[in-house]
């Protein structure tokens, strides 16, 4: 063939920026882009063959080599696929964006499978001019009488192409590097790139640096058919003082330096779950993420209908108080990587764990590295989070047991799920779980059994609530209104040390609540709220329940009432708190002088004041009511105080039981620390000077 001089021939109807520095947003992905072209050549070949189209030679195995020479300032990438004859080389390298997977697929649809085609587009090829001044092309076709190729580009629209001189079926495609990209012919960094990019791709990829002197020496047993021999190594023998002679060493060679295989062609996730061990998932957790703690647990995701889908999700063991949450979830396509955390296929909860996808059946743009939005997109994204809330269930059903074991660390990827996805909130609904003050762990239909509460009358005598028998149709009817009303409510504790005198009431009378001292917790509440009708949380000092009250007549209820506005009068005054409610109520624990309770929703309303506060936002008093100080009636300070309206200790004794009662509650501010302490102070003088 006469050499030919030609102009690149742009598609009318794929114009974009394509050639040059700006075609991908990172440099190196040239090197994924002619490495995956090569695997796609030796498919081909591979399915050709398959096909009763082609023949392949005896012991034919696929590989691709990539050589760095940074004398000569060059990459060449070769592989042994089915090669490309002129008018090929002029329909799929010279016509930019014309496909050649795409034509072989049409070609062949009716005798092929089409899923281990990688190449989607036609423009790979030319990420090489991104750092590459020229490129040359050699390519010789499986096709019978084929003539070798050679093609060649400066990076400017002009072309040459004419016969070659290559020997063997397949491509060389050589990169005269430009100045600023030569790091790329380094031999350290091209094996970084090319395990980042290539690591699992179908065909065996080799990487060698060019350089005659470079050998490595080999125990004889252990030389292959394809090992170059530079020199052999013998055994010496030396001879002893005594006459006897003795053989030191081997028989070595010394070897040119093989090509190193870069790539695992069979991953773990491409393969049958029934196949896998476990020791095979840990070796490849720790093998591809670097990451030495053993996980949890995983998921081996395998679908074939009706897209192609596989993967493996890891649950890592986190420290939530060092570990950063964001994990690292690769994306495949075909066995080549695409990108880490691509918000649209993985969901964004699920980018806390470690894993791959691999899904053949991505809709990806030029640069592989970005996804156009459409509903098959999502199905995958929904697919994925129907798999994860399924294993979880099925734990949860099967194994409760070790899923409790599992729970601390797994908690914030659900409670972060179930805010960003009310899919997956309701799948896991059932199946999320609570550790109660006793330690135990609860699902929320378990938290919401009813159990019979002690009461106690004004005599301390036991009792477990009228029966049918003594009381009438219309107060049984009520009581058991009131027991469905108080099976909606969890009660929930945020700092067990500083609530510890709530949890030993709770305890007590034989109630229960949940630990909850994350800060996703309080949104995570809303969110079960919302999603299970009638179901309410409320902190553990929220109120008062009648279960922590002593049972007391109508008149000593009475007597409590009038109590109460002669306590709640003294105490609006020495407080300086207008807004305050007072109650002096008969409970159980004769110990307890006073508590401080804030409603639920007053409660919430200040954590949204406070966040407003942040951003510097001046709510002013909104959201300050709610604040209720119970007195116990039965406690000697409470008595003093109701019998020594203007005592003389009187003042003092009213700011101590506030601030008592505030302790057990929330911290106090630095002032009201340094006042309560020194009041403790002047407190115990007192009792000295009683002595």
């Amino acid at each position: 063939m006469n050499e030919k001089m030609g102009n690149l021939s742009i598609d009318s109807e794929n114009i974009f920026p394509i050639i040059k520095k700006w075609m991908y947003s990172d440099h190196d992905i040239f090197y994924r882009e002619l490495v995956s072209n090569g695997c796609d050549a030796v498919t081909k070949l591979k399915k050709l063959d398959m096909m009763g189209e082609y023949e392949l030679p005896e012991g034919f195995k696929g590989r691709i080599d990539v050589q760095v020479d940074p004398s000569a300032k060059t990459i060449t990438i070769t592989d042994n696929g089915l090669g490309m004859t002129a008018d090929e080389v002029e329909e799929y390298i010279t016509k930019i964006a014309f496909s050649g997977a795409t034509d072989f697929i049409e070609k062949y649809k009716d005798k092929s499978n089409s899923d281990q085609i990688i190449g989607h587009f036609g423009l790979g090829f030319y990420s090489a001019f991104m750092v590459a001044n020229e490129v040359h092309i050699d390519t010789l076709s499986y096709k019978k009488d084929a003539k070798p190729v050679h093609w060649e580009c400066d990076g400017s629209t002009s072309y040459s192409i004419k016969d070659g001189d290559k020997a063997e079926v397949g491509t060389t495609i050589t990169l005269f590097v430009n100045e600023d990209c030569l790091e790329f012919c380094n031999e350290y960094k091209a094996r970084e790139v090319l395990k980042k990019y290539c690591g699992f791709m179908p065909t065996e990829i080799y990487l060698t640096k060019k350089d005659d002197d470079a050998t490595e020496t080999i125990d004889l047993e252990d030389k292959r058919d394809d090992d170059v021999v530079v020199e052999e190594i013998h055994p010496t023998v030396e001879k002893k003082e005594d006459g006897t002679e003795e053989v030191k060493g081997k028989e070595r060679l010394k070897i040119k330096k093989r090509p190193e295989l870069i790539n695992e062609t069979n991953p773990l996730w491409a393969r049958n779950p029934s196949e896998c061990t476990k020791e095979q998932y840990l070796e490849f957790y720790r093998k591809v993420f670097q990451d030495y703690k053993e996980p949890l647990f995983w998921i081996h995701l395998n679908m074939d209908y009706p897209f192609n889908l596989k993967g493996i999700l890891y649950f890592p063991k986190i420290n939530m108080e060092y570990d950063s949450l964001e994990g690292t979830i690769k994306l495949y396509n075909n066995q080549v990587f695409i990108a880490d955390n691509i918000k649209e296929v993985i969901p964004e909860f699920l980018m806390l764990l470690k894993g791959v996808i691999d899904c053949p059946d991505l809709p990806l743009n030029v640069s592989r590295s970005a996804l156009q939005n459409d509903g098959f997109v999502t199905k995958i994204s929904e697919y994925i989070t129907k798999k994860v809330a399924e294993k979880l269930s099925g734990m949860c059903k099967t194994d409760k047991e070790e899923y409790e074991k599992y729970w601390d660390d797994i908690a914030p990827f659900i409670k972060f799920g179930c805010l960003k996805d009310d899919k997956f909130c309701t799948k896991i609904n059932d199946y999320i779980l609570f550790k109660n003050i006793d330690g135990k762990y609860l699902t929320l239909p378990e938290c919401l059994e009813v159990k019979p509460i002690d009461t106690e009358d004004e005599d301390g005598e036991k009792t477990e609530g009228e029966t049918e028998e003594k009381a009438s149709e219309a107060d049984a009817k009520e009581d058991k209104a009131e027991d469905e009303k108080k099976e909606k409510t969890i009660y929930y504790v945020t700092d067990p040390t500083q609530q510890s005198q709530y949890i030993a009431m709770f305890k007590a009378a034989k109630m229960d609540a949940v630990i909850l001292t994350h800060n996703i917790d309080m949104p995570f509440i809303q969110q079960l709220e919302s999603k299970n009708e009638g179901v309410r949380f409320k902190r553990i000092d929220a109120d008062v329940t009648d279960a922590m009250k002593t049972k007391t007549s109508k008149k000593t209820e009475e007597e409590l009432g009038e109590l109460t506005k002669t306590v709640e009068s003294i105490m609006k005054k020495v407080l300086k708190k207008d807004k305050i409610t007072v109650k002096v109520e008969k409970l159980k624990n004769k110990k307890v002088a006073s508590m401080l309770t804030l409603s639920e929703e007053t409660r919430r309303m200040q954590d949204m004041m406070k966040m407003y506060a942040a951003r510097g936002m001046d709510m002013g008093d909104f959201g300050s009511e709610g604040e209720t100080l119970i007195l116990n009636a039965g406690h000697p300070l409470v008595k003093y105080v109701t019998e020594h309206e203007d005592g003389e200790n009187t003042r003092l004794i009213c700011e101590q039981l506030y601030d008592l009662a505030k302790i057990q509650q929330a911290p106090l501010s630095a002032d009201e620390m340094a006042t309560f302490i020194a009041r403790s102070n002047d407190i115990l003088m007192l009792l000295a000077d009683e002595k």
